[in-house]
This record gives structure tokens, sequence and C-alpha cells, in this order.
């Protein structure tokens, strides 16, 4: 389950890469493969102001994503709604791209909710356009961490995005992290032979 993956991957891999420079302030690199991917605030490309973030592989082939990040606090959105909007441009997306969101639980690896767009993601070349993410944040959150992730080769551009708490009658893109491993009445196949 790639899903589960990437949400694995990102939640242990979130330290993996030293401060740059010319990240964008606030932001910073993750992922299985974060050196494969160059991640800068790009002054030239903006959807609407100034600028953007990007991030571009430079591998010719790579097996894995890298993604540009951030933490913070849930405070404001607890027993909440939330709709994570904003603009993704592509080009070359060999594998898959998106954004992601993902509520976590304190001393737990498994996240209370999580979507990375992957049963939505963006493919090839695009222009500008929005995408919406909405998960709920349950009253044991204790962080919010998103950003947006290319997997395989290619390049993002990624710009203006927002958060706001809607009712409960928008529906969520993502959901609840569930194991969905069937447990057995008892012990079973212990030979190894079915």
């Amino acid at each position: 389950m790639k899903k589960t993956f990437y949400a694995f991957g990102l939640l242990l891999l979130v330290a993996a890469c030293p401060a740059d420079s010319n990240l964008p302030k606030g932001w910073f690199k993750a992922g299985d493969s974060p050196t494969k991917y160059d991640m800068y605030l790009d002054k030239n490309t903006a959807q609407n102001g100034k600028s953007c973030a990007t991030i571009k592989s430079t591998f010719d082939k790579i097996d894995g994503f890298g993604t540009l990040m951030q933490d913070c606090k849930p405070d404001n959105y607890l027993g909440k709604r939330v709709r994570m909007s904003g603009y993704i441009k592509s080009k070359d997306i060999d594998d898959w791209a998106g954004f992601w969101l993902r509520v976590d639980q304190k001393n737990s690896v498994e996240p209370l909710s999580f979507d990375n767009m992957e049963s939505r993601a963006i493919k090839g070349t695009t222009d500008w356009k929005k995408y919406d993410i909405v998960l709920d944040v349950p009253s044991n959150a204790s962080n919010i961490a998103f950003g947006a992730l290319v997997a395989g080769t290619g390049q993002i551009w990624f710009d203006n995005l927002s958060f706001e708490v809607v009712s409960d009658t928008v529906k969520t893109t993502g959901g609840a992290v569930m194991d969905t491993r069937k447990i057995n009445d008892a012990p079973t196949n212990l030979n190894f032979e079915e």
C-alpha cells in the first residue's frame, strides 16, 4: 500500500536533511530520497505574486520521493474539519506528484488522518490548477504536517496554500488511517505451508 508507505516515510524521515538557505522560510526537505531533488524558492514561476516553491528531480530515474514540508500545532483546528488548498503546476512527472496533509497523535507512529492525493495524482505536464485536501483533526491531535511531493522524476511548482475550517457537510478526501489487516481468531499458518 503506497499510501501507507508514504505516510510512514514522511513520519520517519522528516528530519532527514540539513537546513538549506535556498528553501522557503519555514519549510524543510524530507522524504525517502530528498537528496535526489532540488527544492528551492523560485522567483520566476509564481502562480500569483513574486515567488513559489519548487521540487525538481536531479536524477534520470528515482525509486522514491522527495517532499518540501512543514509542521504546525493543531490548536486552531482541534475537533474540526480542515481544507488545505493550493495550486500546483507540473512538468514531466513520470510517476506522480501532489499535496499531502497528515494529522499526528503524540507518541504514535500511526497518523490519525492522512491524504497524499495518490488516488488523484498529478502526472505529466499540467498548468496551474487548484487542489484541495479535506481531513478531520481529532481533538487528540498533536501535530499537523503538510507539503508537496514528487515521486519519481519531474518537477512541480506550488503556491498560495491556505487552510480553512469547513463544515462537516464537506466530504473528506482522505480519512482516518486504519490497520486493514485481518485479525485471526487463533494463531494460523505457523508452519508457513499456506
